[in-house]
């Protein structure tokens, strides 16, 4: 079957960066990015082989420690073969890191961003479309 775009998906936990000391911390987000995202998804599915666009945004419980840009290679590499035939499809990623007390607003979030948005943190939202130029003013 073949995956109609966007999909929005939550992943609960911290993310972990590629510089992780502990690989198996890195295999095991990787598993829990590509299972949170079976949820959006037909089953079976065929992987795209079309130009995509990734935007994640980070809600973490306090102040993130480490950079923003670490996290986004091993969330693209969990989709990889999954979503996405390889990451070199990606032409657009948007990250961002809505630490609390930083007030933030949505002008009309979608529903999974709203549950995002209403969860306990720390949250992952990640969102994948077929449009590289989205929104782009």
């Amino acid at each position: 079957m073949e995956i109609n775009f966007p999909i929005e998906f939550l992943v609960e936990g911290t993310p972990v960066s590629l510089q992780a000391k502990r690989s198996a911390s890195l295999v095991e987000w990787r598993d829990r990015v590509k299972g949170a995202s079976t949820h959006a998804i037909p089953s079976p599915h065929f992987a795209s082989d079309e130009r995509m666009a990734v935007t994640v945004y980070y809600f973490p419980a306090e102040r993130m420690q480490g950079d923003i840009d670490n996290i986004v290679k091993p969330i693209l590499d969990a989709l990889c073969r999954h979503i996405y035939i390889d990451d070199n499809q990606v032409e657009r990623i948007v990250v961002q890191k809505f630490e609390p007390r930083n007030v933030y607003t949505f002008s009309a979030p979608t529903s999974t961003l709203a549950q995002a948005l209403d969860a306990r943190p720390p949250m992952v939202y990640v969102k994948i479309s077929t449009d590289p130029h989205e929104e782009l003013v």
